[in-house]
This record gives structure tokens, sequence and C-alpha cells, in this order.
């Protein structure tokens, strides 16, 4: 018998055993350890974040409606459903007003065409209201159902403004309160030129300096938007000097001398300080006032003369 072989298959060749591999540390991104160190959780984090959305979202709605000016339209309906629900102004109540027009006051508190207490605005009223001259300060406020509440602070007159022909009424800011005539003129000084109105507290803190004369002064002409010339109500007239400071000193001496000698009244019709060194006086003519008169000023110059001599 033929012996039969039998062949084994080679096995194959045994591959080298690979070495396990290492996983790679995986590195946090910049973002994820900036949220990690944070005090918070993730969990606060993310509705941090729904809100902040929800917030600009609502803003870019309230900005779309007015822009479209549906906020407008809502506002106005709503200020139209009060009105019909009787909330209308119907009245107005002026509080502080003591020489101002009421009337005026009224007119220009009820000059809005929508009547409905939501729909007046309050500050375009109080606007109005202080572009009328007496009103020195005002506050509008509501007073459910029916009334606005007008508080108002008065000017105080201080003086009357002649200018071109025009009398005005000022206070002491120089403020035009309103126009006057001759006979409705009341008992104030007159101060005379263009922007002497605006010169009304200058002159004040000038005749400070010399309060015995104040009650004297009769009006103040601003000469060539320089200086003063002062009109007392027995008649003469001083004329002060340029500057502040030179016009005050001119008057205090002018006090002093009035008080040593009184100069006023007694026919002199202009005393000049104009010039520091010099105190000229400007005599009446025969004829101008009554010989006593002139006997009178010609003793007042005498006595200054002689008063400066001595001061000499």
């Amino acid at each position: 018998m033929s012996s039969t072989r039998i062949k084994r298959a080679k096995a194959p060749p045994r591959r080298p055993s690979r070495a396990p591999k290492r996983r790679r540390s995986v590195k946090q991104s910049r973002l994820n350890m900036v949220i990690n160190a944070l005090p918070i959780s993730p969990a606060q984090l993310q509705r941090v974040a729904n809100w902040t959305i929800g917030i600009g979202l609502a803003g870019v709605l309230v900005l779309g409606a007015e822009v479209t000016g549906v906020t407008a339209k809502i506002h106005e309906e709503w200020a139209q459903a009060v009105g019909r629900a009787g909330f209308q102004v119907k009245k107005v109540e002026v509080v502080g007003a003591d020489r101002i027009d009421r009337l005026k006051v009224y007119d220009i508190a009820l000059a809005q065409k929508d009547r409905s207490m939501a729909a007046v605005e309050l500050e375009d009223v109080r606007r109005d209201l202080m572009q009328y001259g007496w009103i020195k300060d005002a506050r509008v406020s509501r007073r459910l159902p029916d009334t606005l509440v007008v508080d108002i602070v008065e000017r105080t007159p201080a003086a009357i403004w002649q200018n071109d022909g025009r009398l005005s009424l000022i206070d002491e800011s120089g403020v035009v309160l309103e126009p006057v005539t001759v006979a409705t003129m009341p008992d104030l000084p007159l101060v005379i030129g263009p922007n002497a109105n605006r010169r009304a507290q200058d002159l004040d803190a000038l005749l400070a300096e010399a309060s015995s004369l104040k009650e004297l002064l009769a009006g103040a002409t601003w000469v060539g938007n320089r200086r003063w010339d002062l009109r007392f109500r027995s008649g003469e007239t001083l004329s002060l000097p340029e500057g502040d400071s030179e016009a005050k000193a001119a008057l205090a001496k002018f006090a002093h001398m009035d008080g040593a000698n009184r100069l006023l009244g007694r026919g002199i019709l202009r005393f000049d300080m104009r010039d520091p060194s010099r105190f000229v006086l400007r005599m009446p003519h025969e004829g101008q006032v009554a010989p006593s008169k002139i006997d009178d000023a010609r003793a007042a110059a005498d006595a200054v003369s002689a008063g400066q001599a001595n001061e000499g």
C-alpha cells in the first residue's frame, strides 16, 4: 500500500505584539477653562444667557415699536380711553399768583388740544409758562379727576426801564415783566437807555454803597454802555465815572459830602465826578430858578470848595 502523506499547513508567522496605545490627553479650550473658573454652575450660566437673550429681543421689539409708531398709537388710545372715562382737564388751580394775570396762566395751561388728563404733557405746560415774564419758576401737577395745579413763583418788580420811548416794568435781574404807561407807572426807580435793564443788578449794588441816597433817587441813565448818570427827586444829576469800583468810590464820596454840606435840594443842576481828581458843579443861570435858590446853590458850592481845600 502506498502510504499517503498529509501535508500540514504552515502556521502564519506570528506578528510581534504591539504595545497598548496611550490615550492622548484632551486639552481644554480657553472658553471651557473660563467657564469652569466662574463661581456659578453651568446651569446658572445658561439661565443668565437665556435672560440676556430675552431682554435683548424685548429691547429690539420696543425699539421697533417706537420706530413704527406703535407705542405712540398705544399711548394715544390709552389717553383717549382715560378721557372717555371722565378724567379730562376741566379746571386749573393757580397757587402763588399775586401780581400776575391769572387769565394768562389759564390760557397757557389749557392751550393743549387734547384735554385728557393722561395726554397733558406737564413739562410742555411748564415750558410755556416760563416764557411769561412774570413767572420766575413754575411747577405743574395733576389732581385727579379733572384739575391741573399750577404752583408759581413770581418775579418782583424793581424798576421801570425806558428805552426808545417805551416803558417796561423789570425785576432786579432786568427781566421785562410787562409794558406800562406813564399813568400806570408804579413808584419805582427809572433806568434809561439801551441795555440799562441788564445793568439793574449792578445799579442796585452801586446804590448799596450809599443807602442814604437810594430813597432820594428818581432815575438812572446808562450812558454810552459805560457809566451811570443818577437823577435825584430834587432835580439834580450826578455823573459817575466808568468802572464799578470807581463809580462806587465816587458815590460814597458824594454821599459823605451831601451829609456834611447838604448838596441836594439847593438848586445845583449837576454834579460831575467823571474825573476822580475833580468835582465839578453846574450852577443854574438867573431865571432858571428863584434868586434865593441861586444864592443857596452858591453857598453849597463854597462849602464844597472849602471842604476840598481842607482835605488838600
